[in-house]
């Protein structure tokens, strides 16, 4: 199991890749693998102002279904249609496949989540 040092991660298994002005979003590789076989991606909420742990959207597995959350307070701005598409290729390319585009009210913010480091002691 990877867990790449470029990103910032949350202890609810999402992880957030500062992107310009935004961040990408997505479920990290130990989330994935726990969920199983995913099945769908969908329910977003966007164009909404949104706190940090507030629902973003919804992953379905053949075992369960999981909330996804906002990491840092903002507004989705995009949703990643190949993902919605093809919920498998998140079982694939974990931290290729990001679920959606998040414009942070503080991008800073961002840099206050867990390291690469403090994440994986915590899975561990």
């Amino acid at each position: 199991m990877s867990v790449p040092n470029d990103r910032y991660y949350v202890d609810t298994h999402e992880w957030a890749l500062i992107d310009g002005d935004t961040i990408l979003v997505g479920i990290t590789d130990y989330a994935q693998e726990q969920l199983g076989d995913l099945v769908f991606v969908g329910d977003f909420k966007t164009d909404q102002a949104l706190g940090a742990g507030d629902t973003v959207c919804m992953v379905e597995s053949v075992k369960a279904a999981s909330d996804i959350y906002a990491p840092v307070a903002g507004t989705v701005v995009a949703i990643n249609d190949a993902v919605v598409n093809d919920p498998e290729s998140i079982q694939k390319e974990p931290y290729e496949a990001w679920l959606f585009r998040l414009r942070p009210d503080d991008i800073d913010a961002v840099q206050k989540l867990l390291s690469a480091k403090q994440y994986e002691d915590g899975i561990s």
